[in-house]
């Protein structure tokens, strides 16, 4: 059986982590007082859940502390009252669990179906970079896909990405896409390792320009040398984060207040792609 053929396994620690999550929630009361936590949008006091829980105070510490032991809550005191808040790691920890539990995350381009047959994936080209910038700007129109406010000129583009490393998607004979890879750091030790971007035109989403995109960056990283591929997103570009999960990147957690965004403090979901099986010396 080849490597791509072989069944994909499930890391033990994975696994020991995901089934501690599960096992928390396998009691209703706690799912009942994360859910009413979750849709409060703020810190809540252990005094308004009991009374919207119908429990006593005692089985509702209880299993606050049982959902603050496995991080899914953040409990704070203030004088006498405990406050009750959802811990933002839980809200993409979870659902990667969840998504990995049900194989939904792949770990090879091979594994990529269905590509559009009207897409075409191909290296950027001199004529290309209008459209790439155009692209870029409208991106940062949206106000989740990044945290530049003006679109990089041409030659730090050109200086920053990868050269073997970027691309654009073409269809109904427009640019309709871009991809590419800048290295993280002129460290020799992190030389495999590159931070990624896909960029959709908006007249263009939903026509899988960016599964074909994606689809062509891991290929080349895997075959060019590339044995580690990450990128931030905002967690409300939960698109974003779809389509990258389903190039094999994990989900390594959420980066709380990591930078201001428009004078906003704005979380970022941090994503990994490991190379299948990069070698020992690779």
């Amino acid at each position: 059986m080849s490597q791509a053929q072989r069944p994909l396994q499930l890391d033990a620690a994975d696994a020991s982590a995901y089934a501690a999550w599960f096992a928390c929630l396998a009691e209703p009361t706690r799912v009942r007082l994360l859910h009413a936590v979750a849709v409060s949008g703020r810190e809540v006091s252990v005094g308004e859940l009991t009374d919207q829980l119908g429990i006593g105070q005692s089985t509702c510490s209880h299993h606050l502390r049982k959902l603050a032991d496995t991080g899914f809550v953040r409990l704070r005191k203030e004088r006498t009252t405990t406050l009750v808040s959802v811990d933002p790691a839980s809200c993409t920890a979870l659902p990667h669990s969840a998504d990995a539990l049900l194989g939904m995350l792949v770990s090879s381009p091979d594994c990529a179906q269905d590509l559009p047959p009207d897409v075409t994936v191909r290296a950027i080209e001199v004529a290309d970079w209008t459209a790439v910038r155009r692209i870029y700007a409208e991106g940062i129109a949206t106000g989740d896909a990044t945290f530049e406010t003006e679109v990089p000129d041409r030659r730090s583009l050109e200086h920053s990405w990868l050269p073997e490393h970027r691309w654009v998607a073409e269809l109904d004979g427009e640019v309709a896409g871009w991809a590419a890879a800048k290295s993280v750091s002129a460290r020799p030790v992190y030389a495999g390792v590159a931070e990624t971007s896909v960029y959709i035109a908006a007249r263009f989403r939903g026509r899988g320009v960016g599964k074909s995109l994606m689809h062509q960056q891991v290929t080349a990283a895997d075959e060019g040398g590339l044995w580690t591929l990450q990128t931030a997103i905002f967690p409300e570009n939960r698109a974003s984060i779809a389509l990258h999960q389903s190039a094999g990147f994990r989900t390594l957690g959420l980066r709380e207040r990591i930078g201001q965004h428009h004078g906003v403090w704005r979380n970022t979901v941090f994503l990994k792609r490991r190379r299948a099986d990069p070698g020992v010396n690779a």
